[in-house]
């Protein structure tokens, strides 16, 4: 079953330091080729700030209401995702337990959510 692991974090105004963005990129990097490794990877995908996010919300006029921003304001920012094909939920917490922006100092966590399938046509 494919499982979409969103990563939360605090955002750091400024973004973190060069040498701490390259140990958490390079952290990153080795869960990425050990999934890959194992077949199971099916992607991963870090995001930019918030600040660049943009949000669509439909009106009962059925036009779309576009604001700047995330759509909630939260301690917590969606930093990116993984997506692993993995056997069970058990093995999906496993690989959560890994991604190295995972819930350092009571900051940030990882959910898992199953993906449904959705039929394609043609």
């Amino acid at each position: 079953m494919r499982y979409m692991m969103l990563i939360y974090t605090k955002e750091i105004e400024g973004g973190p330091s060069p040498e701490e963005g390259a140990r958490v990129k390079a952290a990153h990097r080795v869960v990425m080729e050990d999934a890959a490794r194992k077949g199971i990877l099916v992607g991963a995908e870090p995001l930019h700030p918030t600040a660049t996010a943009t949000t669509v919300r439909m009106q009962d006029d059925g036009k779309p209401l576009i604001t700047d921003g995330p759509f909630a304001e939260t301690k917590e920012q969606l930093a990116g995702y993984y997506i692993l094909n993995c056997e069970n939920l058990d093995e999906a917490i496993e690989w959560a337990a890994r991604i190295p922006t995972a819930c350092k100092g009571g900051e940030g966590c990882v959910e898992i959510r199953p993906m449904l399938d959705m039929p394609r046509d043609g």
